[in-house]
């Protein structure tokens, strides 16, 4: 009875989620300490719990072939089945990755193939260290994101036969699927752009076009373009003489006079007398 799937469980091609882990290996979980002691009448809200204590991931080890902690939550998950909603939340969680591991696995296994390429390629972008356990028992190292491609494009993780899913660039083609960009392509086009106009800066400084030619002889206090003559910059001698008189002509008024001088009189002719 505590290995039976819940009354309301879905099935995959008219089986239960149980049997995607193989007979062998699902016996020796049924068999193991963890599952009779930690996994029983264990529900969807404490599995959280259960999974922010997880250390590494992995299947089975050793001669005996022994279960892992991880592979135990997860034929859990497959028997009590969480909703949908809660396993995004799963795959979302930046915080604890061994929660996210665990989510993107169950949608690896039970999701659609949009659901599987919606979810999880955006964890490439994820590069964190995690351990897993492989069959000797000993730990190695690998990033999430290699185990997220492993997921994606290899046929069995952790022990595990995954289902089959279409060929992502047959989605693209017809439109069901846009392009992945991951965060480092858009760092990419930022230092591109930037480069860019580093480049068309230098071309206009080394290169200037006309209005760019104009533009430097802007007046600051008029705020307008002056454009530039020939003999402006060096004017001649004469050009000097001839600026300097018409400077002094339109300084004075025709009829300006001194303040303290009185206007003389007119002087008759003493012939006409």
């Amino acid at each position: 009875m505590a290995n039976r799937p819940v009354n309301d469980a879905h099935h995959t091609q008219g089986t239960n989620l149980q049997y995607l882990v193989e007979k062998k290996i699902r016996n020796r979980i049924y068999e193991s300490k963890y599952w009779k002691e930690e996994c029983f009448g264990l529900t969807a809200e404490l599995l959280a719990n259960k999974a922010m204590d997880l250390r590494s991931v992995g299947g089975v080890y050793g001669s005996n072939i022994k279960p892992t902690l991880f592979l135990c939550l997860t034929l859990k998950m497959l028997q009590i089945q969480p909703e949908k909603n809660l396993i995004i939340e799963f795959i979302k969680n930046v915080y604890f990755k061994y929660v996210r591991v665990l989510g993107a696995l169950y949608m690896r296994l039970t999701g659609t193939t949009m659901d599987c390429y919606k979810y999880l390629e955006p964890l490439y972008n994820d590069n964190r260290k995690i351990r897993i356990q492989n069959r000797k028992g000993d730990f190695e190292f690998i990033h999430v994101d290699e185990f997220i491609d492993e997921l994606l494009h290899s046929g069995q993780v952790c022990d595990i036969i995954l289902p089959r899913l279409q060929k992502d660039h047959m989605l693209e083609e017809i439109g069901l699927l846009e392009l992945p960009i991951s965060d480092l392509e858009e760092e990419m086009e930022d230092v591109k752009s930037s480069e860019e106009e580093e480049m068309d800066q230098d071309q206009i400084e080394t290169n200037p076009s006309e209005y760019h030619r104009l533009q430097s002889y802007k007046d600051p206090d008029r705020g307008s373009l002056k454009r530039p003559y020939r003999g402006m910059e060096n004017p001649s001698p004469k050009r000097r003489k001839i600026a300097n008189s018409q400077e002094r002509c339109h300084s004075r008024s025709p009829r300006e006079s001194s303040p303290n001088t009185e206007p003389v009189p007119y002087a008759v002719p003493m012939s006409i007398l």
